[in-house]
């Protein structure tokens, strides 16, 4: 079995984030990067899968700078048999169809029959990444999965949902998304380090993969505005003097909160 994990680098998230105003792409120039948490998470899936089963072989695969290769390296040191990074300055600001058909297109090339994914992004927090995938690749999807269990035929696991948990099952080839209900990911060891530099890593670009970015050809989403967030203003204090209920529901409905 041949399991893709997208693993993706992020700005860390105890550091501050800021948006360049002129290109609404995220500064990534100032603070650290790191692999998102929530990938590693599902790193941890596929590989504690793989340590169960020796036929089954975990990639990671990553859509990122050229200046990403430490963090694609890191998947490697954390136990990925090899990894795929996409770098192509044509996908710098790339939105969520561009992405998907870019790392669908990289999966398809490499015969996946399990793609594991994060439900969310703790930069872009898009969340659809995932269903996107599925639907360019024809595979069966499981999304936002809080258990999870690998088969030879299918992927099963439960789903937390309004009623309680639901179950989940899906034949492969699938695509699976997981929360941060599952484990954290396991740290690498210095013989994972050193043995991630001689892992194969497979650089490509657009051209290798047949997509083209050129809106023109695909049209892609725009972006109309984009502005600081505003400075967080004073809340409203209510005196009671024998009326704060009624100036309460007069706030509420002033500011459509009812």
């Amino acid at each position: 079995m041949k399991i893709f994990v997208l693993v993706k680098e992020v700005p860390d998230t105890y550091g501050d984030r800021k948006l360049n105003l002129e290109t609404g792409i995220a500064d990534r120039s100032a603070g650290d990067v790191v692999l998102d948490e929530i990938t590693e998470r599902a790193l941890e899936v596929a590989l504690s899968h793989a340590d169960k089963n020796p036929g089954a072989e975990v990639v990671a695969v990553s859509m990122a700078p050229g200046s990403s290769t430490a963090s694609v390296r890191r998947a490697l040191a954390i136990g990925a048999a090899s990894a795929v990074h996409i770098a192509d300055e044509q996908l710098a600001g790339a939105d969520l169809g561009l992405t998907a058909e870019v790392l669908a297109a990289a999966i398809r090339r490499g015969g996946a029959d399990l793609v594991i994914t994060g439900n969310l992004s703790t930069d872009g927090s898009g969340g659809v990444i995932p269903a996107m995938l599925a639907e360019h690749l024809g595979f069966a999807q499981a999304t936002a999965l809080s258990a999870v269990e690998i088969t030879a035929d299918g992927v099963a696991g439960t789903r937390a949902a309004d009623a309680g948990a639901q179950p989940v099952a899906a034949p492969l080839p699938a695509v699976i998304s997981i929360t941060e209900a599952l484990p954290d990911a396991r740290f690498p060891n210095f013989k994972g380090i050193m043995a991630a530099k001689k892992k194969p890593l497979e650089l490509l670009s657009l051209a290798d993969l047949g997509v083209s970015a050129d809106p023109a050809a695909a049209p892609r989403s725009i972006m109309t505005a984009i502005a600081e967030k505003p400075p967080r203003a004073a809340g409203v204090k209510i005196t009671d003097e024998g009326d704060a209920g009624a100036q309460l529901v007069e706030y509420l409905v002033q500011n459509r909160l009812v």
